[in-house]
C-alpha cells in the first residue's frame, strides 16, 4: 500500500525529490491547488528566489498544468469535480507515484488565520486521515497553535516521513 500525503501542486515542481520517492506515493491534491499554478504562470511574480530555479520551477509548473490537461487524465479531473470532496481515480506519475486530486471545499472552519487553501489542506488531511506534506513552516506553525489534529511533515523530513510508522493523529 502507498503511503499517502495531502500536498500541494506547487510543491512537486518545487521539490523533485518527491517524484521520485524509494517507495510508492499518492499525493492527495486539493484541486484549487492545481489552479494556483495557472496563477503562477499567468503572472511574472517570482516562485523562486535564484532567477535560474525561478526558470526551472515555471518550467516544470508548466509541465505539471500539461499532464492534468491530457485528454484522459482531465476526463478524470472533471468526474472529481462533479460534486464536493470528489475524488478522481490515481493518476499515475511514473511507477511509484500518482495523484490523487479531490473536490476539497473551504468552509472557513478555521477562520481568517488560516487560508483557504490551507484549511483546504486540513480538511483533506483530516477527512483521508493521512498526513501533510509542505514547506511552509508558518502553517506548520498555525496548526500546532491552533491544535488542528493533522500530522504534518516538512519536506525536508521527506524520508523519514516515508518511514514513519505512526497512525494520523
Amino acid at each position: 500500500m502507498p503511503r499517502r500525503f495531502v500536498i500541494e501542486a506547487v510543491m512537486v515542481t518545487i521539490y523533485g525529490q518527491l517524484l521520485i520517492p524509494p517507495t510508492d506515493v499518492e499525493y492527495v491534491i486539493p484541486y484549487s491547488t492545481i489552479m494556483e499554478l495557472y496563477e503562477m504562470k499567468q503572472h511574472n511574480d517570482p516562485v523562486m528566489p535564484n532567477p535560474g530555479d525561478d526558470a526551472h520551477v515555471k518550467q516544470k509548473i508548466g509541465e505539471l498544468i500539461a499532464f492534468f490537461e491530457e485528454s484522459f487524465n482531465k476526463k478524470k479531473l472533471e468526474r472529481a469535480l462533479a460534486a464536493p470532496w470528489r475524488e478522481s481515480p490515481p493518476l499515475p506519475i511514473n511507477d511509484k507515484v500518482s495523484f490523487i486530486v479531490v473536490n476539497a471545499i473551504d468552509n472557513a472552519e478555521y477562520g481568517e488565520a488560516i487560508d483557504p487553501i490551507e484549511t483546504e489542506l486540513i480538511l483533506t488531511a483530516l477527512k483521508e486521515q493521512i498526513p501533510v506534506l509542505t514547506d511552509q513552516l508558518e502553517f506548520t506553525d498555525k496548526v500546532i497553535e491552533a491544535a488542528i489534529p493533522v500530522q504534518v511533515f516538512d519536506i525536508e523530513d521527506f524520508e523519514f516521513a516515508l518511514e514513519e510508522d505512526s497512525q494520523f493523529l
